[in-house]
């Protein structure tokens, strides 16, 4: 999926789905009651926009619809990284991982996480 494009709003509908699926609107709006001022109206909306991305599978085989993620979170935040590395790739990759290194909150599993992913990149084990 090139250029899949999630905007925030659908990533918390995909964070949801990922965590627990498959959902009906009314269990997502539920879900997200005081965390977004979304009505199922705008859920479904969104919904839509996913199913024709190819993000998310509607079955209406039953007397609900259910909602159920096709496209892999991995797969997902894969295709995120690569995009906004495309996009502000012009500072540098080491500006950019220090930038995100110094804006959030690490905890030594996290950075002993980045050391082994850099040593990996190396070639080194």
């Amino acid at each position: 999926m090139n250029k899949l494009g999630l905007s925030d709003s659908e990533w918390k509908l995909m964070n949801l789905l990922w965590d627990k699926s498959p959902l009906t609107i009314g269990q997502m709006y539920k879900a997200l009651v005081g965390k977004t001022d979304w009505t199922k109206a705008t859920i479904n909306m969104m919904l839509i926009r996913l199913a024709d991305k190819g993000a998310v599978r509607l079955d209406n085989s039953g007397p609900i619809k259910l909602y159920t993620p096709i496209l892999d979170r991995d797969d997902a935040v894969r295709q995120e990284a690569r995009n906004t590395l495309s996009r502000v790739r012009t500072g540098g990759l080491g500006l950019l991982v220090s930038t995100m290194a110094k804006e959030c909150s690490l905890t030594d599993e996290e950075i002993e996480e980045l050391y082994r992913i850099l040593k990996e990149g190396r070639g080194q084990k």
